[in-house]
């Protein structure tokens, strides 16, 4: 890996790609330590503080992760990527379910475009609702528990207009720094700047725990996630390869075909995004004990979901986020793989699996095959999901444990992929034929 990227420095135009997006990157933390007009940061820096003491303290932190922590700050950056990856998601499902969709997805690239448009107007749209939310809990002391100063230097409607439309701004200014990436740097832009957002809170994340629980546990620390990270790598490398071998023919007077390729079917087949929906879904019920928390005499519903599901140190809990990690791995992969269509373009093509008919018989195979690997997947992301949450348990440091599944899984995915794209230019640009 690191030999990668030392070559890529030395070939002046990756080096150019790659000095681009260290620049992008620079500016969109940057942008991640200003705070909107009207935060008191003061006030915001020690309620903070508080808020890592009590037990509701992760209630944010998927939202607080995507953003490198600029979500509890009140920076113009405070939603971070997360309305963006909500987006791209919902179009994802959407495409399914929409023939419209469906039909410009099949388009290629001017339909791509198309879509690619409207996630941008749905990110908007969450954006602005993410920050009406978020102004309204730091505007009624709710955003950080366990803290009744006020966060805001004014109450007044035009100071909460002003850090809605600055968030949202923030939002659009962000999507915009990562198609520059995807254009003119090396990966993905989106990918990269969750990936620097993750990266930017580990350190801290991982000094904290050596301060509040001592050398030991943090040399524990550090070895269960070098192994955590050693696991993921096999994990997202491992793949299933099917056979797929193209019949000779002639068009025209040119013969094609006779080539043998194969499927890889990834074990983690869904990656991250079922993590993501398990995530959410739990918060739903956090959410709402947390408007009701004022209440003198709450329900028993309230005082069971508050026992149950909003502790993450709760069996409860964790076997519920577990089967919904599960359940959602397999509804992802369902809507994003279909054996029936990549079953027609193979009979379409000439293709068929050795020992297998084309049409339907291919597609029974592939939809048990991809039923099979996708159970080790799952499980998978539901094992590495429940690290946190075991820390928890054991060493009281879920609230600043780095190792945590999500945080895991972008680094070691976004990492390996942009690692694959820069030695792929690099055999592009060192291409040794046969004469030299």
């Amino acid at each position: 890996m690191l030999s990668a990227f030392v070559n890529a420095f030395r070939t002046p135009d990756l080096r150019r790609k790659l000095l681009f997006v260290l620049v992008i990157i620079v500016i969109f933390r940057a942008g991640s330590q200003i705070p909107a007009p009207g935060v008191h940061v003061s006030n915001v820096e020690f309620c903070i503080g508080e808020a890592q003491k009590g037990e509701n303290a992760s209630l944010y932190s998927l939202v607080n992760l995507f953003s490198g922590g600029a979500l509890l700050q009140l920076t113009i950056f405070a939603l971070g990527i997360m309305p963006y990856i909500t987006a791209s998601i919902i179009l994802q499902l959407l495409v399914v379910v929409i023939p419209r969709l469906e039909a410009l997805k099949k388009e290629g690239q001017s339909g791509q475009t198309k879509i690619t448009q409207y996630t941008r107007y749905l990110t908007l749209g969450l954006a602005v609702l993410q920050a009406t939310g978020i102004v309204a809990l730091a505007r009624s002391r709710n955003l950080l528990q366990g803290c009744d100063r006020d966060l805001l230097h004014s109450n007044d409607t035009k100071t909460f207009l002003v850090m809605v439309v600055t968030m949202t701004a923030g939002t659009a200014v962000i999507m915009w720094l990562g198609e520059l990436i995807t254009e003119r740097g090396v990966g993905n832009g989106m990918s990269i700047l969750i990936f620097t957002q993750v990266v930017a809170t580990f350190p801290a994340a991982l000094w904290q725990v050596k301060i509040t629980e001592g050398w030991w546990t943090f040399g524990i620390v550090v070895v269960i996630g070098l192994v955590l990270v050693a696991a993921v790598i096999f994990i997202e490398q491992a793949q299933r390869r099917i056979p797929v071998q193209y019949a000779r023919r002639m068009v025209g007077r040119k013969m094609f075909g006779g080539s043998s390729t194969y499927i890889p079917l990834k074990v983690n087949q869904a990656g991250i995004i079922p993590v993501i929906f398990a995530s959410s879904l739990l918060y739903l019920p956090a959410m709402a004990v947390q408007f009701n928390q004022n209440s003198e005499n709450p329900s028993k519903v309230i005082r069971w979901v508050n026992e149950y599901l909003v502790d993450q140190g709760n069996p409860v809990h964790m076997a519920a986020y577990f089967l919904l990690i599960i359940f959602f791995t397999y509804f992802y992969v369902s809507i994003t793989f279909n054996p029936q269509e990549v079953a027609d373009n193979m009979k379409k093509y000439g293709g068929f699996i050795p020992g297998i008919r084309a049409g339907k018989p291919t597609q029974d195979y592939l939809s048990y095959v991809l039923s099979r690997i996708t159970l080790p997947g799952a499980l998978y992301l539901g094992l590495i999901s429940l690290v946190p949450l075991i820390a928890f348990v054991l060493i009281n440091a879920s609230q600043n444990f780095p190792f945590g599944g999500t945080s895991i899984l972008i680094m070691v995915g976004v990492a390996l992929d942009t690692v694959k794209q820069i030695e792929s230019q690099l055999q592009q640009r060192n291409y040794e034929g046969f004469l030299r």
